[in-house]
């Protein structure tokens, strides 16, 4: 587990392999991840967005961004927590993600980003 603290805001990443699969005459390898987003802060805040920076070992690079987390924009009042699972695809079997989450501190109205820490993606079978 990787974590790492911005502003008061705690983030937790969990990650799993999934397995692989054809498609198109070509591998893909599933990667699962959960996150947990805690308000370690005194003021309540609101996830808007979320900008993701994927690769994978063969210096393949995909930018995702969205509004909010798996379809929500989660407000967190102090102390309380959001977790989600998504996932991903390489085409290796080994990368890395990180980014920010886009938030917005309901006390002052001040907008901030909270860094997602780098984590990485392995398939197990392709450790030595």
């Amino acid at each position: 587990m990787v974590q790492q603290i911005t502003r008061g805001i705690k983030i937790s990443v969990d990650t799993t392999f999934e397995g692989t699969f054809y498609k198109n005459y070509k591998i893909h390898f599933a990667f699962g991840y959960r996150i947990t987003i805690e308000n370690q802060s005194k003021d309540s805040v609101q996830l808007t967005s979320r900008y993701w920076e994927i690769k994978d070992s063969l210096n393949n690079t995909e930018i995702v961004e969205g509004e909010g987390v798996i379809g929500k924009k989660p407000v967190l009042k102090p102390g309380e927590s959001h977790s989600y699972n998504s996932g991903c695809l390489l085409s290796s079997p080994f990368g890395s993600m990180k980014g920010h989450y886009n938030m917005v501190n309901f006390t002052s109205t001040r907008k901030f980003k909270v860094q997602i820490p780098a984590f990485k993606l392995s398939a197990p079978f392709a450790l030595n």
